[in-house]
């Protein structure tokens, strides 16, 4: 699939896709080839790869959109429950990177509906070959 089409689906710039699919590339996940008919494709089996994986390959962004107020720096109940909040923050993010380790890309994409569709993923369709 090529950078244009994944950008014309996602209603962004084709550079944007690259960028993403750059990090992906280092990381192993995907695998580019050039020339008439070339675009990207998987470079392992989705078993193989999980979200965290791809998490970590796109720079391993902010979790957590929320982070702890500081309206009067020296109250101690302000920096208490900050303490608190920092340690639930820090909490809940190694929870969804436990998540993130033991999902895979079928299970994220309602890979059941696809199958029942028709659907087959781009790398097992090159195996099917």
């Amino acid at each position: 699939m090529t950078s244009e089409l994944l950008a014309q689906s996602k209603q962004t710039h084709p550079v944007v896709i690259r960028r993403i699919l750059a990090g992906l590339r280092t990381a192993g996940i995907v695998a580019s080839t050039k020339g008439h008919g070339g675009g990207w494709v998987l470079a392992r089996e989705l078993s193989q790869i999980t979200l965290r994986d791809i998490y970590e390959a796109l720079g391993s962004p902010a979790l957590l959109a929320v982070e702890n107020r500081t309206e009067s720096p020296g109250c101690l109940v302000e920096a208490s429950v900050n303490a608190q909040l920092s340690t639930a923050f820090h909490n809940a993010e190694q929870l969804l990177l436990t998540q993130f380790s033991n999902s895979h890309p079928p299970s994220f994409v309602g890979s059941a509906a696809l199958t029942q569709s028709g659907y087959t993923w781009p790398i097992e369709r090159e195996q099917a070959a």
